[in-house]
């Protein structure tokens, strides 16, 4: 794993959205995001675009893509993660799945897969139901990865939320709930830092 320089302000990376343009999924991340950058971090977005370029996660793979080692290196640099994904089936949606997969790189690092890292979540669906089923799926991945989810997730119901391409929100409850997200991020990021390794 790459050194960080103590001068190098940390780094939220950003995992979220769907294949096919920009979603309500990806701009409530980036709505997260944006919050812990207010708290002096840097930020790393993987959107939907960014995940439809992943291919398949196969475990034997010899090599990987330059897609796959710039999200896995992003991962591995970053001190906390946002992760927002839709509805989908009641659970989580394929490219988000599969870029988690992609942590399987990690396994053998000295800070394998997100153990001890801070991770905020962010569940959008057409609907109430989706979003607390896809919230407990991202939990129990994210303490599968020995991660830390934060104790809160926002779950945005788009069928009463509606985003607009200047990121701005049409309830300002929900958008309060996102920027939580990632203040929550930034404020548990030194706690993590100080745990023994």
């Amino acid at each position: 794993m790459q050194h960080v320089a103590p001068t190098t302000r940390p780094l939220v990376v950003g995992i979220g959205g769907t294949i096919g343009g920009v979603s309500s999924t990806e701009r409530s991340l980036r709505i997260a995001l944006d919050a812990a950058a207010e708290q002096g971090f840097r930020t790393a977005m993987f959107g939907g675009a960014d995940m439809a370029r992943l291919p398949l996660f196969d475990p034997r793979a010899a090599t990987r893509t330059a897609e796959e080692r710039a999200f896995v290196d992003a991962v591995r640099e970053a001190s906390a993660l946002i992760i927002a994904s839709p509805g989908y089936h009641g659970s989580i949606s394929g490219v988000v799945k599969n870029a988690l997969d992609l942590l399987e790189e990690t396994a053998r690092d000295e800070r394998p897969y997100l153990a001890d890292m801070p991770v905020g979540l962010i569940a959008t669906a057409y609907g109430w139901q989706a979003t607390g089923s896809t919230i407990a799926a991202l939990r129990s991945i994210v303490h599968a990865l020995r991660g830390w989810p934060t104790p809160f997730a926002a779950a945005v119901n788009t069928q009463l939320t509606r985003f607009d391409d200047a990121g701005g929100v049409s309830d300002a409850a929900v958008l309060e709930q996102l920027r939580l997200v990632g203040r929550q991020v930034a404020r548990f990021v030194p706690l993590a830092e100080r745990m023994p390794g």
